[in-house]
């Protein structure tokens, strides 16, 4: 269970991230239909909304309302959202289930998954762009999100991680020697840089000194890290209906934390990483309190 605290800080910024989804997504009635339709399926399925909400949290610990960030919020969730609709594809985890619900291309088809998939990437960045308008919220800051946001979700980021994740796929990482180094690239790459960007780009937006922002990158990727260790720990041990699907990495034999180091060294390796997580807050005082929980939370969740 999600601490009290926590639980009504997410509640609320998840509120306003949907309310942002809501305004910047186009609606389905607009045409095509049937891919604004299958956009709002994918993104309003239920997710976390945890990016979304680092987005926010950022901005607050520097001392700005989390308003000023919201159009990049929604994009970051845009990003993840395509992320996932790819990666349920026949051609990547093949997953049939997507937080409880039927995957994208099980409802609309393949070619239009795809393509709903790709008009949430572009939809990002117009969206990213609009945070230009936000009262307080410098141009030059905005382009260095752009930027950033574009290293972080890409070939160098997000995608190069998931190139390597394929890759590796059906016990083909067994024949490498250096098993530790792939799988940092993978974790730090597929999963902790868009956490990482989403901290740093509420920062940039907040005009964080360049130290802040080095603060925000260090605790990103260390609740990255951690996040994707407890991810590959629950695809063992949680009910598959708590997490809402039905495919398993440790079936795909794929490169985990879990399938290198055991159980109980991930789960030390993840203990120790919300420690340098919430080591690297410390100039921010009790502003990063919830930041901190966050951190604590991500190892202790059970779906």
């Amino acid at each position: 269970m999600m601490p009290e605290p926590l639980h009504s800080y997410f509640k609320t910024r998840s509120k306003l991230a949907d309310q942002a989804l809501n305004l910047y997504l186009d609606k389905t009635t607009a045409d095509p239909e049937i891919v604004h339709e299958a956009m709002r399926y994918s993104i309003f399925a239920g997710g976390k909304r945890l990016r979304p909400v680092l987005v926010l949290a950022a901005v607050e610990c520097c001392g700005k309302k989390p308003e000023i960030a919201l159009p990049t919020a929604a994009a970051m969730e845009m990003i993840h959202t395509y992320s996932l609709v790819h990666d349920d594809l026949p051609a990547m985890d093949d997953d049939d289930l997507r937080r409880g619900r039927p995957t994208s291309h099980k409802v609309y088809g393949e070619a239009i998954a795809i393509l709903a998939g790709d008009a949430l990437l572009t939809k990002a960045f117009e969206i990213i762009a609009k945070n230009v308008k936000i009262k307080g919220v410098r141009a030059p800051s905005v382009i260095a999100v752009l930027e950033l946001i574009a290293h972080g979700s890409g070939t160098f980021g997000m995608i190069g991680g998931q190139v390597v994740d394929i890759q590796m796929e059906l016990g083909k990482w067994k024949k490498h020697k250096e098993h530790e180094k792939i799988l940092t690239y993978i974790h730090k790459h597929k999963t902790a840089a868009l956490i990482r960007t989403s901290l740093q780009a509420g920062a940039l937006l907040a005009d964080a000194t360049p130290t802040q922002v080095k603060c925000f990158a260090t605790y990103g990727e260390a609740i990255g890290l951690a996040f994707q260790i407890a991810d590959d720990i629950l695809d063992i041990t949680a009910d598959k209906k708590k997490l809402g699907k039905k495919g398993s990495d440790s079936k795909n034999q794929k490169l985990t934390y879990p399938a290198l180091f055991g159980l109980e060294e991930s789960k030390k390796k993840a203990l120790e990483l919300v420690e340098i997580a919430k080591n690297a807050l410390k100039p921010f005082g009790e502003r990063a309190q919830v930041l901190k929980q966050l951190a604590n939370y991500i190892v202790e969740r059970d779906h």
